[in-house]
C-alpha cells in the first residue's frame, strides 16, 4: 500500500491492525534483561497505528514511532494516551529516513518490504550505525518462497526479499534469533499466505568486530 492508501485506512475510526501488539514483541523482551529495560531507546520503523510502540512504552522504553501516514501517528498517540503512556512520533518514508540519534533497539515489522532493493544496503547501514554497541535490531519482512504466491493485494511499491537477504545485512553482527514461517492472511478480505523471515541481531563492540 502507498502513503495515500494507508492514510485513507488510518483515517477511519477503527484500528485497522487492532490495538493488541504483535506476538513478536514478546520475543524482543527475551533479549532485554528486566533490570535494564527502563529508559532504553527504541525506534519502531513503520509503526502503523502504534500497537507495538505503545506496548514497548508500557514496558518502560523511550519509544519513537516512525510512520509514513500521519493519520497512523495520530492514532498511535491517541492509543498511548488511552493506556496512560507517551511516545514520540516522526513522519518519514523508510526509503529516505536517516536516523539522527542512537537507539538501543531498532524494531520493524511489516514495513521493510517498502525499501526499494537499490536502497537497502544504504538504509540498513544507517540503521546499524545508529544502534548502540550491544543494542539489537529486530527485523521482520516478507520473503520469496517457492510455495507462496504473491499476495493479491501486494502493492507496486512492495518488494520481496530473497531467502537469505535479510540475514546478509547482519553478517558482521551476532545473530541471536532467526526464523522463517508461512502464515495465512485475510487482508483486503482475500485469503492468501505470506512467507516471513524474522531476525534479531546484536551489535558487537569494536574488538569483537575486529576478531
Amino acid at each position: 500500500m502507498d502513503k495515500e492508501q494507508l492514510q485513507e485506512i488510518y483515517l477511519k475510526p477503527d484500528y485497522y491492525w487492532g490495538k493488541e501488539p504483535n506476538e513478536l514483541v514478546n520475543k524482543v523482551l527475551e533479549f532485554i534483561p528486566d533490570d535494564q529495560i527502563t529508559n532504553k531507546k527504541l525506534v519502531d520503523m513503520g509503526a502503523g497505528e502504534g500497537r507495538d510502540s505503545v506496548f514497548f512504552a508500557l514496558q518502560g522504553l523511550n519509544v519513537l514511532a516512525v510512520e509514513i501516514a500521519p493519520a497512523g501517528l495520530e492514532k498511535a498517540v491517541k492509543l498511548a494516551r488511552e493506556n496512560g503512556t507517551t511516545i514520540e512520533t516522526m513522519e518519514a518514508d523508510i526509503n529516505e529516513i536517516v536516523l539522527s540519534k542512537m537507539f538501543d533497539i531498532v524494531y520493524s515489522i511489516g514495513t521493510l518490504q517498502y525499501i526499494r532493493p537499490e536502497n537497502r544496503k544504504r538504509q540498513f547501514e544507517n540503521i546499524k550505525n545508529n544502534t548502540e554497541t550491544g543494542g539489537i535490531n529486530v527485523m521482520c519482512t516478507f520473503v520469496e518462497h517457492p510455495d507462496v504466491k504473491i499476495a493479491p493485494d501486494w502493492g507496486k511499491n512492495e518488494y520481496l526479499y530473497e531467502n537469505q537477504e535479510l540475514q546478509s545485512y547482519y553478517k558482521d553482527w551476532e545473530l541471536l534469533y532467526s526464523n522463517e514461517f508461512i502464515f495465512d492472511c485475510k487482508s483486503s478480505n482475500i485469503p492468501h499466505q505470506h512467507a516471513v523471515r524474522t531476525i534479531i541481531a546484536r551489535k558487537p563492540n569494536k574488538l569483537q568486530q575486529i576478531s
